[in-house]
């Protein structure tokens, strides 16, 4: 039974439905939820929400023998303007997450919500290793930014975080996820809701890392653990995510992103279908990224060489899910290093979305001459055949152009190609 109370009447307990007025009025992501935060209580009290739907079947009801507080009715009037006010503030939302951007326009907009990300979920984490529970609406700014930047252009946020190397691995790993997982997300036509939530697995699923235990006097971090001790992540990152109110979908996705559909994975050795959805796009955005960015930022594995090793570990991913996650991220990743048909070097700065094999790269060294050459921007998909990519590079050419730095000069030509 829906019940409508003042602000002042919510106690503990209580499964909020729905709280009245538009969404600038509270400081909550979601608008449903159970209500089992002191914290959490404290700040819808001090709201400037008008009322509070509660689901007195889902959860508590008004204490018995207290009277309910005397709200003003809504007018006719009243009610317009609320429904004025939330198609307003949805169009402001559909407007900043819809639009389409380029890839050199939103890649600003990349930095600011990857540098915002980085401080949110850095101080998450350590909260965590400190023992306080994470709440939704802390990481929701974050997911709701990534969100909106890949909506924009589903390239230019996951690319950024391809080539950005200076960042802690833990937490950049965790907004790479979270990227991955919004662009997977769309590309398989998941629902707002869902992909939101599928933001949220990504950004959470290694949370449990910050919460494993280190022995005593022990000098180094958590990846010098015995693999054993660094599985049991999964553990506390499931009861961590789990006491801070998170859907049970996000939960199971945490609990399930290593395992594999052979059933050779771990924790639970589930297989197929027996992991959820969301748990099968884990495992899938979980090993490209390490795959993709090892902890020696010097040792970068090439993106488009990840997704053959992918697709060659037979039995790891659901192979529906790999095809959408390769459609979605391209044949070339931004960040590959490629050979073209001109002997020349060169990394994927932009996708085709009329032809994933002709991207849009910039050149910077060529094997005839054996040394650097002027960077150009080249959109292959219209260059009238001038010029192709042969393969990916491997480790053989780029031992060969000696290369400095790879992962800084990555992230210098993704700049200048975006700047030009």
């Amino acid at each position: 039974m829906l019940k409508r109370i003042d602000p002042q009447q919510a106690q503990l307990g209580m499964f909020i439905h729905k709280l009245e007025g538009n969404w600038f009025s509270h400081p909550f992501w979601r608008g449903r939820f159970l209500l089992v935060d002191e914290d959490r209580l404290a700040r819808l009290r001090a709201s400037d929400v008008a009322a509070v739907i509660i689901d007195t079947a889902r959860g508590c009801d008004v204490p018995e023998g207290e009277p309910l507080a005397a709200l003003p009715p809504v007018t006719p009037r009243r009610r317009r303007q609320m429904l004025l006010e939330e198609q307003k503030a949805d169009r402001r939302q559909s407007a900043h997450t819809l639009t389409p951007r380029s890839m050199a326009r939103e890649f600003g907009r990349a930095e600011q919500a990857a540098d915002m990300g980085v401080k949110v979920i850095s101080r998450a984490f350590i909260e965590a290793r400190l023992g306080k529970a994470i709440q939704p609406e802390v990481v929701a700014p974050v997911v709701e930014s990534v969100f909106a930047s890949v909506q924009r252009n589903p390239h230019a946020f996951n690319g950024l975080m391809r080539c950005k190397r200076d960042m802690e691995y833990l937490f950049r790993h965790a907004l790479a996820t979270s990227a991955l997982m919004i662009s997977l997300g769309r590309q398989m036509k998941l629902s707002h809701e869902q992909m939101h939530d599928a933001g949220l697995a990504g950004l959470l699923m290694d949370s449990g890392i910050a919460l494993l235990p280190m022995p005593e006097r022990w000098q180094g971090d958590w990846r010098d653990l015995p693999e054993r001790a660094v599985r049991e992540h999964v553990l506390f990152g499931r009861d961590f995510v789990a006491t801070g109110g998170f859907d049970e979908v996000v939960v199971r996705a945490c609990y399930e992103h290593h395992e594999r559909m052979d059933g050779a994975g771990y924790p639970e050795g589930v297989a197929g279908e027996g992991i959820s959805l969301l748990g099968r796009m884990a495992a899938i955005c979980d090993a490209y990224d390490d795959l993709a960015n090892p902890f020696d930022g010097d040792g970068v594995s090439d993106p488009a060489r990840v997704i053959e090793m992918m697709q060659a570990d037979a039995g790891a991913y659901d192979p529906d899910i790999l095809r959408e996650f390769i459609v979605a991220v391209g044949v070339y990743p931004v960040g590959s290093i490629v050979l073209l048909a001109s002997h020349r070097l060169a990394m994927v700065v932009d996708q085709n979305p009329d032809d994933p094999a002709m991207p849009t790269v910039r050149c910077f060294y060529s094997l005839k001459l054996g040394r650097a050459v002027a960077q150009e921007t080249v959109d292959l998909g219209n260059c009238y055949g001038k010029d192709r990519i042969v393969g990916a590079a491997d480790s053989a050419l780029l031992a060969q152009a000696n290369l400095p730095n790879l992962s800084q000069m990555r992230m210098k030509l993704l700049a200048a190609a975006c700047a030009g």
